[in-house]
C-alpha cells in the first residue's frame, strides 16, 4: 500500500503529474486536460475529425489501484485524456501551484451527449444493467433532442475487460456506427475496456463515466448539489454503502498525506 504514488510533481509544461510506486512497470501519469471546457473542446475536436480516443477521471482509488495492477497502468498509458475526477486530485494541484478543476466523469455525460448530437455521432452505451440503459437512454434523449443511442450493452457479471467477452462487445460498438461510447463498468474494467477499444474500434472515442448511468437511470442516487459544494459526496457515498467502500476510503486516506508533504515541497515556479 505504501508504495501507492510516491511523488507529484510538474511537467515541463506545468501539467500536474504523478509519479507511481518504484514497483510499477510504468512510473508516471499525468492530467492531461485541466478543467471541463478543455475536456469539452477536446472531444468535440475528436469527434469532429471522426478520430477515436479514450478519456479517463483520475481519483486517489485509481492510485491505489494503479500501484498494483501493472494492466490498469496499462490501459491508462493507451489513454489520449485524463482529467480531476476527485476533490483531493484537485486539492493536490493547487498544493503543487499548478491548478486543475474538477471534471467528473459523471458530469460529462450530458455536455458530451449535447456535443455528440450537434455534430451528428452516435452513441453507445456500455455497463450497469440492461433496464439501467433503457431507462438512462430515455432520459438523455429527452434532456438532448437529437441524441442517436445507436447502442447499449450490458456485459454479465465477471465480465473480463480483455477476453473474448470484451472483444465481442467492443465488435459490436464499432459496428453499431457508434463514434461516441459511455463506458460504467467501474474500475480498473471501464479504463481496461477502453484501452483495448483504441485498438479494436479506433474511430470511437471512449469516456469511462463510472455510475453515471445508473444516476441518469435513477437506480442510484447522486449526493445533492449541496452536498458535493461541500465537497463532501465521498461521505455521502460512504454513509450510503459503507461495508463495500469503508476500507477503499481508508486506502485512499493512507495515502494522501504523503501526496500533499511532497506537492508541498514543490519548488514554485515563475
Amino acid at each position: 500500500m505504501w508504495a501507492v504514488a510516491r511523488a507529484v510533481r510538474l511537467d515541463q509544461y506545468g501539467a500536474m503529474q504523478f509519479h507511481l510506486g518504484p514497483h510499477s512497470r510504468r512510473t508516471t501519469l499525468r492530467i492531461t486536460l485541466p478543467d471541463t471546457a478543455a475536456a469539452l473542446a477536446a472531444v468535440q475536436a475528436r469527434l469532429e475529425a471522426e478520430q477515436g480516443f479514450a478519456l479517463a477521471t483520475l481519483n486517489l482509488d485509481h492510485l491505489v489501484k494503479l500501484s498494483r495492477d501493472v494492466a490498469f497502468q496499462d490501459a491508462y498509458a493507451a489513454h489520449d485524456m485524463v482529467t480531476a475526477d476527485g476533490n483531493p486530485v484537485v486539492w493536490l494541484s493547487r498544493i503543487a501551484r499548478r491548478p486543475v478543476e474538477l471534471v467528473p466523469g459523471a458530469d460529462l455525460v450530458l455536455p458530451l451527449a449535447r456535443i455528440a448530437a450537434k455534430v451528428g455521432a452516435g452513441v453507445a452505451l456500455v455497463g450497469s444493467t440492461q433496464n439501467a440503459l433503457d431507462r438512462a437512454s430515455a432520459n438523455l434523449q429527452g434532456q438532448v433532442p437529437g441524441l442517436s443511442i445507436v447502442h447499449r450493452a450490458a456485459p454479465p457479471m465477471g465480465f473480463d475487460p480483455s477476453g473474448p467477452e470484451a472483444q465481442a462487445v467492443l465488435d459490436a460498438v464499432a459496428a453499431s456506427g457508434a463514434r461516441l461510447c459511455f463506458l460504467a463498468l467501474g474500475a480498473p474494467r471501464q479504463e481496461r475496456l477502453a484501452a483495448l477499444g483504441r485498438t479494436v474500434a479506433p474511430r470511437v472515442g471512449f469516456v469511462s463515466v463510472g455510475a453515471a448511468i445508473d444516476f441518469l437511470a435513477g437506480t442510484q442516487s447522486r449526493a445533492p448539489a449541496w452536498v458535493q459544494r461541500m465537497a463532501l459526496e465521498w461521505l455521502w457515498r460512504l454513509l450510503s454503502d459503507p461495508g463495500r467502500l469503508a476500507g477503499r476510503y481508508l486506502r485512499c486516506a493512507l495515502i494522501l498525506p504523503g501526496h500533499v508533504w511532497r506537492a508541498w515541497r514543490l519548488p514554485r515556479r515563475d
